[in-house]
């Protein structure tokens, strides 16, 4: 049954996992409780005596920094994904009857005491948006500010706390004197990049797990915008300088859907890609399987207008049969895009990678790098590296979930973005990390064709490379995670040229102790500079890497508790998803993964030399 108005329903629901489904619509920032379960959430679930939810009263004696776990990291992540921060400490707070301890935002006395207008924020050095030139991750010396033999020397400058959260998944922007970072909780933070003070927050309407990019816009005051995504696929613009918005375009109407790749910022476009919850919520029995499309969406930066969308698969998924349970069963779907475009100027080509399917008949699409039209979207080129893999949450070998594929993929897709790079010999090559562990290097000049492939990793759920690789001018970097096996971790170096093995560095003895999250896999996505590579473990520990050899030169435990200049409570945890940014003599690290086995934490550290 579906019930709308009592303002306790929503989570009774939550925590019981029964699929609540919640249709969020825009509301305030400044959040009401009651009105946020009253105008936005449905529920099957009314908390009476036969139902296995718990009571109101029950829930009421829960804290509210309980409930906003639940919402964010427990069973019912998804649906929380379609709140905003503000509205999930809403709702947390009405249910309970109780305040979370400190500001959204964090004290008042955090806030910078002067706040210079930008001129131009790109003049001097910077890490922007995802990862430089050809999504690379590398940052020459001119704006990492720092050398490969100061890096033992790295001490911790400044320690930011994220309120509200239980995972620091976004990575940080730097720009002048600022920092840019976005958060579980919704919340954009604007920071002075020598104190951590803060300069300006603003709360979007879902999580914000992308990396922000600035670039110039004209609508904004200031004359530049930062650009992000959230987990209810809006893109944003807002000014630079104040953090007011400029506009918010929702990309995708699906309710599963989400941006969790950077978009991509080039000549007044924004390229965003599109990924979604789905495959998590179609193990589900009463599920109607599967009917989300992986996208990609070019907006014009002054006004957010929709240039052109194009679709993974070109086909609208269609009713192809009735299940077990009696649901309306859907097909093809998938293909999400992950990680953030790659802008290819001479060919005019923006490179996408794409994820498995959901629901049959497989796509020739899926676990593939795309060549984009930059003007237009059309796709040029697919390059398929694992076909058949159609793949939900769910549907172990007894499984009795009638959305189960007939032949259940092994969900070996594209974490990774695709890295523009170029051989010794001048040429081009796209080289890519897959979750089934290999490697890859594709020639653009010839549709994606292969040119090596180099097995990293064992591969699997979780497994391989999940989230970034990195690249110089020799060698390829694969970090791995194969989180669920015997042996997690590793570092890899790979020649750019032929593929081969440069170095191999395996986990060292973990930094935390025994517990959930306490091993050696490297999920996250790593940076590099000239001479060496930054690379974060589930252990907790971030340590940097000679370029050369693999020999670790510097570590950091990141597993304890930090004082804050914000004042927020904060602690380190495992590393994993954005990864370290290196720019302006700052190293600037986010530390905390409570999802998929990992240990919570709610803390952006910043390492500079003293």
């Amino acid at each position: 049954m579906t019930l709308q108005g009592s303002p306790r329903l929503l989570l009774l629901g939550l925590v019981a996992g029964l699929g609540v489904i919640i249709a969020t619509p825009t509301l305030a920032q400044e959040a009401n409780g009651a009105a946020v379960f009253e105008q936005s959430c449905l529920t099957c679930h009314t908390g009476a005596v036969d139902s296995r939810a718990p009571s109101p009263d029950a829930l009421g004696q829960r804290s509210p920094e309980a409930i906003l776990d639940v919402l964010m990291n427990g069973v019912m992540r998804l649906q929380g994904s379609r709140l905003s921060g503000a509205e999930r400490r809403a709702v947390a707070e009405y249910l309970t009857g109780r305040t979370i301890g400190g500001d959204i935002t964090g004290p008042a006395a955090s806030r910078c005491t002067e706040t210079p207008p930008i001129t131009d924020p790109l003049a001097g050095p910077y890490w922007n948006g995802w990862g430089g030139r050809g999504n690379a991750r590398f940052q020459p010396v001119l704006h990492a500010g720092l050398t490969a033999s100061e890096v033992p020397n790295l001490r911790l400058k400044w320690a930011f706390g994220f309120p509200d959260t239980s995972v620091a998944w976004a990575p940080a922007t730097v720009a002048g004197d600022r920092v840019y970072i976005g958060s579980q909780a919704g919340m954009i933070y604007s920071l002075n990049s020598d104190t951590g003070c803060v300069h300006w927050t603003f709360g979007a309407q879902g999580g914000v797990r992308t990396a922000i990019t600035i670039g110039p816009n004209r609508g904004s005051a200031s004359g530049h915008a930062v650009y992000f995504g959230d987990t209810q696929s809006n893109a944003y613009a807002l000014d630079a300088a104040t953090g007011d918005q400029v506009w918010v375009r929702k990309v995708e109407e699906h309710p599963r859907s989400r941006i969790t790749g950077a978009p991509t910022l080039f000549e007044r476009r924004l390229y965003v890609p599109v990924s979604s919850y789905e495959e998590v919520q179609s193990d589900d029995p009463e599920y109607a399987c599967c009917t989300f499309r992986g996208s990609v969406v070019a907006l014009d930066t002054d006004t957010g207008r929709v240039i052109w969308k194009t679709y993974t698969i070109a086909d609208e998924p269609k009713p192809r049969g009735t299940s077990t349970a009696g649901v309306t069963l859907y097909g093809p779907s998938g293909n999400a895009v992950w990680s953030s475009p790659t802008i290819d100027p001479i060919r005019r080509r923006v490179y996408v990678a794409t994820g498995n399917g959901y629901s049959d008949p497989p796509q020739p699409t899926g676990n593939a790098v795309l060549a984009l039209d930059l003007n237009t979207g059309d796709i040029h080129w697919t390059s398929q590296t694992l076909p058949r893999d159609v793949y939900i949450a769910g549907c172990p070998p007894d499984s009795t979930n009638p959305n189960c594929p007939d032949d259940v993929g092994p969900d070996l897709d594209f974490g990774n973005n695709p890295i523009l790079t170029q051989r010794s010999d001048g040429r081009d090559i796209i080289v890519i990390g897959q979750k089934s562990g290999v490697g890859w290097g594709l020639d653009p000049d010839r549709d994606g064709a292969v040119v090596w492939q180099y097995r990293a990793g064992a591969g699997g759920l979780l497994g391989g490379m999940e989230w970034g690789s990195a690249a110089d001018d020799q060698h390829v970097y694969f970090p791995v995670s194969d989180l669920l096996t015997p042996q997690p971790g590793g570092l890899h170096a790979v020649n750019i040229d032929t593929g081969e093995r440069v170095w191999h560095t395996p986990p060292p003895p973990t930094l935390c102790v025994e517990g959930p999250g306490c091993n050696g896999a490297q999920p996250g996505a790593v940076s590099v500079i000239p001479g060496v590579v930054f690379s974060g473990s589930y252990d907790g520990g971030i340590r940097a890497y000679s370029a050369s050899d693999g020999q670790i030169i510097w570590e950091y435990n990141t597993n304890r508790t930090f004082e804050t200049v914000n004042g927020v409570g904060a602690r380190g945890g495992s590393l994993s998803a954005g990864g370290p940014t290196v720019a302006a003599g700052l190293l600037l690290v986010p530390s905390g993964y409570g999802g998929f086995g990992g240990r919570p934490g709610n803390v952006l550290l910043a390492f500079g030399i003293e």
